[in-house]
């Protein structure tokens, strides 16, 4: 079931979901505005509170009409926690301001895709660019990699994993965009997802590293398996950039699609490596 939630919710989502109607993030705002204290304690236990629900949710559906309702509950929850359907228009908006040079809107919407890790101050253009390609990376890692990663290690669990990541990633997304710095760190949420990341960070690499030109990448990659401290967005982001290396861009327009054809094919490297192996043990 896995396997097909999977390539079902990939396939709706890559037709219909644009804006925020389908978004969990979108849909945990109210929450999030009503917390007034920030503690790493306090993000676990909303993160546990999310998770527990969906499990007493799958759990009551669980036998029902040939178990129908609990196939829709997987899909339901696999919409709104994977796929970036308002990020996507966001990356959109920047492409068109670009190609009409409408320097406004273009720094308007190269913010919001990079509001999470920022761009350094007083940065040149070729330096801009390629923190916007970072990312865009980090982001095509965050809603669509990472949860897919839960979904499916989690096994008949996967939603309820699923949910949990999707929580933390919608806090922090909230925290980064609501919130000073110094709540942020208060939350604990960057040092909860930092290990939570770590692996899946691993397994994206591994695919960049092999997809692009890997002379740099793989010495790189096996040099992250020991290395517990540097952030994942660094580790993965550097991953990305050497198998870019030889396709070097500095238009606004190329730079960015360059990132986004990179992360596509990652994605769909991993989907296939889990339709393989789904039909692998299926056989077996």
């Amino acid at each position: 079931m896995t396997l097909f939630t999977t390539l079902l919710v990939l396939l709706v989502e890559r037709l219909f979901k644009l804006g925020e109607h389908w978004q969990f993030d979108h849909r945990l705002e109210a929450f999030f505005r009503r917390v007034k204290r920030f503690s790493m304690a306090r993000t676990l236990g909303m993160m546990i509170i999310a998770m527990v629900i969906t499990f007493l949710l799958l759990r009551a559906l669980e036998g029902l009409l040939f178990n129908v309702p609990t196939i829709v509950a997987w899909i339901l929850i696999g919409l709104l926690c994977i796929g970036a359907g308002k990020v996507r228009m966001h990356y959109h908006a920047y492409l068109n301001a670009a190609a009409r040079d409408d320097a406004h809107a273009r720094t308007a919407m190269a913010s919001e895709l990079t509001m999470i890790h920022g761009v350094p101050p007083d940065c040149n253009e070729r330096e801009f660019l390629r923190e916007l390609q970072n990312a865009l990376l980090w982001i095509n890692f965050r809603f669509y990699i990472a949860p897919l990663f839960w979904l499916i290690v989690g096994g008949p669990c996967g939603p309820v994993l699923l949910v949990g990541y999707a929580f933390l990633r919608s806090w922090q997304s909230w925290l980064a965009r609501y919130q000073t710095p110094h709540e942020r760190l208060q939350s604990g949420i960057d040092a909860i997802l930092h290990v939570l990341d770590w692996i899946p960070v691993r397994l994206a690499g591994v695919v960049y590293a092999l997809i692009g030109h890997g002379e740099k990448a793989l010495p790189a990659w096996f040099a992250s398996l020991a290395d517990l401290r540097t952030s994942q967005y660094q580790v993965l982001t550097r991953l990305a950039q050497f198998s870019l290396a030889r396709e070097p861009h500095t238009d606004k327009v190329e730079t960015p699609k360059a990132a986004v054809s990179m992360a596509k094919k990652t994605s769909f490297a991993l989907v296939v490596v889990i339709a393989v192996l789904t039909i692998y043990g299926t056989l077996i």
